[in-house]
């Protein structure tokens, strides 16, 4: 795999479709990097690692907080909605600060706003803080942390040639950290409780800030550009980036649904809550695949071809399972199909929009089309909590979900993966 990912790299640049982001980096420093590209390539797929896993878990928490806290059931369909859209809202303001300032300062105060929500998550002694915790503090944290401003600085750090890789590895350690993170803190909560298990969580998320250090970006200028207002003004007129981010709102309802509501489903079906928490650990090891194959796949086949297919597959797959009688096979197979679509989305994504604007507006370009995602996020887990208490099933926003799979497949097929032309110049008076 890893071989046949290194050549998507020299395809890529035979092909020039990454060749815009090393052309396009006027605006970033020359100076020469402390670190070496593999020690950046493993901090950088830690920290997404680190920072998935433990968000990507917390269905884990939902039942067992049910059963010790009168106040549970709404709150934490209100916290993990609010957690995914302060994400998402927070995602192009910490991109615009990485983009402006460098990426480490802007990792290392998201990693400890990261834990110290899990930290107090835990104590949390009514909704309000509770909300406060796992929705304010984590969601600011994930705006900080996450894998996305570790993909901006793989685009100023690594060499073009190796970024095709470096997104998928990226987007893989994030999976990576779901699957080694799924069966970790099902087993530490019935062996420890939930709040023990999110205290545990706070100092391994810590370890995001050292981290960090490795991860140091230039400041950019953007004078030369009019500035960063100019640049997402350019960006929103773009046909092809407005349908890109508006398809990334089905990935965020899509991933923040299952991710919050499906081990309850699974449940509710009959089955064990073993079952889905490793079924949900599936997810995660298929999406190493997943990502990597999408990684690779993006050297030689249209992105936006390769997003249509997933987005109508993801809904192929969910009409089949919930049509079918849930068993343990079935679900199995759902997670394992869901896994190699999870996060395969993020390598075109972010490839497009590097292509289309360059490395020094990555961070915030993507953070952008993030805050969509999110904000898809942000419904999916509020609509299928509401929609589970008020009919007695999910059955209605898997539906949605399949319509809106179908709908991003449309908005991502007239998507031109090419550099965006620049404004016309301004004749002089």
């Amino acid at each position: 795999m890893a071989r046949g990912v290194a050549c998507s790299g020299q395809r890529l640049t035979r092909h020039s479709i990454q060749s815009p982001i090393s052309t396009r980096r006027a605006n970033l420093s020359d100076a020469p990097k402390k670190f070496p590209a593999a020690l950046v390539f493993a901090a950088g797929c830690l920290i997404a690692l680190l920072s998935f896993g433990p968000r990507s878990v917390m269905g884990v928490f939902q039942l067992p907080i049910f059963a010790s806290r009168d106040w549970g059931a709404g709150h934490f369909a209100i916290a993990l909605a609010l957690q995914n859209l302060l994400w998402g809202l927070g995602q192009p303001f910490a991109g615009a600060m990485a983009d402006r300032f460098g990426a480490r300062p802007v990792l290392i105060l998201g990693g400890l706003f990261y834990a110290l929500g899990l930290a107090l998550m835990s104590v949390a002694p009514s909704g309000l803080t509770f909300d406060l915790s796992a929705g304010l503090l984590i969601g600011l944290g994930l705006s900080g942390a996450s894998f996305n401003l570790v993909l901006g600085a793989f685009a100023k750090l690594l060499p073009p040639q190796r970024l095709s890789y470096a997104f998928g590895a990226a987007t893989a350690a994030g999976s990576f950290g779901q699957f080694l993170f799924s069966p970790l803190a099902g087993g530490l909560v019935a062996q420890m409780g939930w709040e023990t298990t999110c205290l545990i969580f706070a100092g391994v998320t810590a370890l995001i800030a050292p981290l960090a250090f490795v991860l140091k970006t230039a400041p950019s200028d953007f004078s030369a550009s009019g500035g960063q207002g100019a640049v997402f003004r350019r960006a929103m007129a773009h046909k092809s980036y407005v349908l890109l981010s508006l398809g990334f709102f089905t990935c965020g309802f899509q991933l923040a649904f299952i991710t919050v509501h499906f081990q309850r489903y699974v449940v509710e079906s009959g089955l064990s809550p073993q079952l889905g928490a490793w079924a949900f650990a599936l997810v995660g090891i298929f999406n190493i695949f997943g990502s990597l194959l999408s990684g690779w796949l993006g050297g030689f086949v249209s992105r936006p071809y390769i997003l249509a297919f997933i987005y109508f597959a993801r809904s192929l797959a969910t009409a089949v399972f919930i049509a079918l009688p849930a068993t343990a096979e079935t679900t199995l197979i759902f997670a394992a199909v869901t896994g190699l679509l999870w996060l395969s989305t993020v390598p075109p994504t972010s490839g497009v929009i590097g292509r289309m604007f360059g490395a020094g507006n990555l961070s915030m370009l993507y953070g952008f089309a993030f805050f969509l995602h999110q904000l898809g996020g942000f419904f999916g887990v509020l609509l299928g909590g509401f929609a589970r208490e008020a009919t007695g099933s999910y059955t209605s926003i898997w539906l949605l979900s399949i319509a809106l799979g179908v709908i991003s497949a449309l908005l991502n097929l007239p998507v031109a993966d090419r550099e965006a032309p620049l404004p016309a110049a301004q004749p002089a008076e």
